[in-house]
């Protein structure tokens, strides 16, 4: 396969976006993107795009990009894959471009869930999985499936309540930086503990809001990288990963099987392994799913995940800063961009242009888990100088 790069990146804030539709945000998020190219970039270059979006209110995903792109021939192709749609979207144009299909690609996603209230959301996933609707009838909704997960890992770890509190301040104080987050504001231990229950473990600052945001990425074939830019951002690896939807066929509730075969792709064709990822952007809707992945990810050892959180290494200065955008928790999670939006910041880490600078950043990994729980999905990208 030929080598692919990432020679663009760019992003909206992710907000609450109530007077903006899809087809406003989208345009925000190329511009951005388009201006990233540091040798410029002609619309006419790309050769197709790859869509990723889960709730298209504004009608037909594809026509809407390319409408509002201005771009009625580009073929686009629309992914949604829960959660891991962005990333997801990611893997697809690399495909097509390692394969020699295309040369250069446009990566693209959006979605906006604050026009929806959580009541009536949970409805419109009951009809998108039927065959399972006892779930949401009982009240199933993500962060109860998620605190069925989470209450079983504190049960059978050395980890507590505190250790979650610990995934949201750092994540809150890695996002009180960042300009584009729903929630730039630090918060205090105590805070983070006192706060109202969602669904036991969570609290109000260990869930991610919800939020409207574009996201985009330019892809391009080694060919003709140097057209674009002398720093291109490399694509070492993908991998997805997916689990059986239904909890009550899964033999342990501490564990994310998704997240570990997309891993195992991802450095498998990375030729990498967990001790060569600099810095990491993890999937934080719940603040549990962050500790969690630590060990999915080869980060730590099973049921030690907790120890990183103890001894500073993921936050920014330690040994594997995680989420030093703020992760979903402060950024906020519209799936089809989130993915999209992780590959951003690890376009600026990897070039040394971050708002939270990682010091010698060379590899970084990007990991979305959705379904939920139930696919994943994994970018490894590398630094110039490769």
């Amino acid at each position: 396969m030929r080598r692919v790069a990432v020679v663009g990146a760019g992003m909206t804030s992710f907000a609450e976006h109530f007077a903006l539709g899809i087809g406003d945000l989208l345009p925000m998020a190329f511009a951005e993107c388009a201006a990233s190219v540091d040798k410029g970039l002609w619309v006419a270059d790309i050769q197709a795009a790859w869509f990723g979006a889960l709730r298209t209110t504004d009608g037909f995903g594809s026509g809407i990009l390319a409408e509002s792109l201005g771009l009625a021939e580009l073929p686009v192709t629309h992914i949604e894959n829960s959660c891991a749609t962005g990333n997801d979207a990611v893997r697809n144009a690399l495909y097509a471009i390692a394969s020699g299909a295309v040369d250069v690609a446009l990566v693209i996603g959006a979605d906006k869930l604050r026009e929806t209230a959580q009541k009536d959301m949970l409805r419109e996933w009951e009809s998108m999985t039927r065959h399972r609707a006892w779930d949401y009838e009982l009240g199933l909704f993500a962060p109860a499936g998620y605190a069925l997960h989470v209450n079983r890992y504190l049960h059978e770890s050395h980890a507590t309540r505190e250790h979650l509190a610990m995934v949201a301040v750092k994540n809150h104080r890695h996002g009180a930086r960042n300009p584009k987050v729903r929630l730039p504001f630090e918060i205090t231990m105590e805070q983070a503990l006192q706060a109202p229950i969602v669904a036991d473990p969570f609290r109000v600052y260990d869930c991610a809001p919800q939020s409207d945001g574009a996201a985009a990425l330019v892809l391009a074939a080694e060919e003709v990288v140097d057209r674009y830019t002398d720093a291109p951002v490399w694509v070492r690896g993908v991998g997805l990963g997916l689990d059986s939807v239904m909890l009550q066929h899964r033999p342990d509730l501490t564990t994310f099987p998704a997240t570990l075969r997309a891993a195992r792709r991802a450095f498998t064709m990375a030729g990498l392994s967990p001790g060569d990822i600099d810095v990491a952007e993890v999937h934080d809707y719940f603040t549990g799913i962050e500790l969690m992945s630590y060990e999915d990810l080869g980060f730590a050892e099973r049921f030690e995940g907790y120890k990183l959180l103890e001894t500073g290494s993921t936050a920014v200065g330690g040994a594997l800063p995680v989420n030093p955008s703020g992760g979903l928790k402060t950024k906020g999670h519209p799936p089809g961009a989130t993915g999209i939006a992780q590959c951003v910041e690890l376009f600026e880490q990897l070039r040394g242009t971050a708002v939270n600078q990682v010091d010698g950043a060379r590899i970084g990994l990007a990991h979305n888990l959705g379904g939920p729980t139930a696919v994943s999905a994994i970018t490894i990208l590398e630094g110039p100088g490769r």
